[in-house]
């Protein structure tokens, strides 16, 4: 059949030329993002402490799996879902596949003491693999926000999780309470790489309310001789805590054992060869399934038993901040996803702080990525629509959203 736009199809007169379809693109993604990001296995049941400690072994064994998951986490990058499938050995693995436990221990495989109880570095097993996700920020502040509001209530504070978003976000920076400083302890994590440094303990024992007399430069000595000689890296925390209660007498106890758990972190974290330290110890101190008969009464770094309190707190904090992980991925996907329908110029700067914070305020997001503080508003406002964040204050003025 002869088709053409000329009345007459037998005619040489050409015919006139259709007017050209107009094409809609959307933006394209930023070639820097990946194309998705695969879901995040839950820690597996078996792999999580449920009520008590379940004995020493045991809550060494659940430390192993929960940081080794957690270890393969911050390594993956982009892809995920490799986590667990090239390698036998269930510490380096990941526990992220839901292996049989049963199998696990047929073959003599014992993740306290094939990642973290004979000094063997489970991050030699992933040295290969890619950086940190993109949400690694947004995971350490969320972590360190949970961290600070325990100590709160530990130090007898009324600041709750929103009180410390609020004097932190929408303080500009300036002064804040003992509350709020205790936040920006736990917030230096996701800041940089931590060292056992003198500057960078003085700093710490300021959040703390420690006394002007603090000897940052002997314990911080001391403290780097504690994490070479640890075997492992729950050995290393361990080591640290109980040495800086010890060291810090003169300090109230309460501020004492603060810094303590900042410090195992910061040693947990070093031994692991990760980027940054991750808050978690200070996160499930307080949980009601870590406390023991017959007093019910929590784990301190003072204990004589703290090493095994120590690893079922972490075996507890592991499994909730994996959780947090899994979640941050999934919104981290929405986020990228929503990325193309935004007309915003600064659009890529907002996701990047997003992905990067807790939480931020339109007024931070407008002064540090160009925008007008109308155009900050709208931003946040088609972003929540399109599900891509969340506004977590609850307030119809001075809002904050995060992933």
């Amino acid at each position: 059949m002869l088709e053409s736009d000329s009345p007459h199809p037998l005619s040489l007169e050409p015919a006139p030329m259709a007017r050209p379809r107009r094409v809609v693109r959307s933006r394209p993604r930023d070639p820097s993002r990946p194309p998705n990001l695969p879901e995040i296995q839950p820690l597996p049941r078996w792999a999580r402490l449920n009520g008590g400690g379940g004995g020493d072994r045991n809550a060494m064994f659940l430390a192993g799996a929960g940081i080794a998951h957690l270890d393969q986490i911050l390594r993956s990058g982009v892809d995920v879902s490799r986590a667990g499938r090239d390698s036998v050995d269930v510490s380096s693995a990941g526990l992220g596949t839901g292996a049989d436990i049963s199998s696990a221990s047929s073959d003599s495989v014992d993740v306290a003491r094939a990642g973290l109880g004979t000094g063997a570095d489970i991050s030699s097993a992933s040295r290969d693999s890619g950086g940190e996700p993109d949400f690694s920020g947004a995971l350490r502040q969320r972590l360190a926000l949970k961290a600070a509001a325990t100590c709160t209530r530990l130090a007898r504070l009324r600041e709750d999780e929103a009180a410390l978003r609020d004097a932190e976000h929408l303080s500009g920076g300036g002064e804040t309470s003992p509350a709020g400083r205790l936040h920006r302890l736990f917030r230096l994590f996701a800041a940089r790489s931590i060292k056992f440094d003198a500057a960078t303990l003085s700093a710490a024992a300021e959040y703390v309310g420690a006394p002007s007399a603090f000897d940052a430069q002997g314990i911080a000595e001391a403290l780097r001789q504690t994490v070479a000689s640890a075997n492992d890296p729950l050995a290393a925390a361990a080591g640290v805590s109980a040495a800086a209660v010890h060291d810090l007498a003169a300090v109230p106890a309460i501020d004492a054992e603060i810094f303590a758990l900042w410090l195992a972190d910061l040693a947990l974290a070093q031994k692991l060869g990760w980027n940054a330290p991750v808050p978690l110890l200070a996160t499930v101190i307080a949980h009601s399934a870590l406390r023991r008969p017959p007093n019910g009464r929590r784990p301190r770094p003072a204990d004589r038993d703290w090493s095994n309190a120590l690893a079922g707190a972490y075996a507890l904090a592991a499994g909730e901040a994996t959780d947090v992980a899994g979640a941050l991925s999934r919104q981290t996907k929405k986020l990228l996803d929503a990325s193309p329908k935004l007309r915003a110029k600064s659009a890529a700067r907002v996701i990047e702080m997003l992905l990067a914070d807790d939480c931020i305020a339109p007024a931070r997001a407008a002064k540090t990525a160009g925008l007008s503080g109308r155009a900050a508003r709208r931003l946040f406002d088609r972003l929540t629509e399109l599900g891509a964040v969340r506004e977590l204050s609850g307030r119809s003025s001075f809002r904050l959203y995060g992933l």
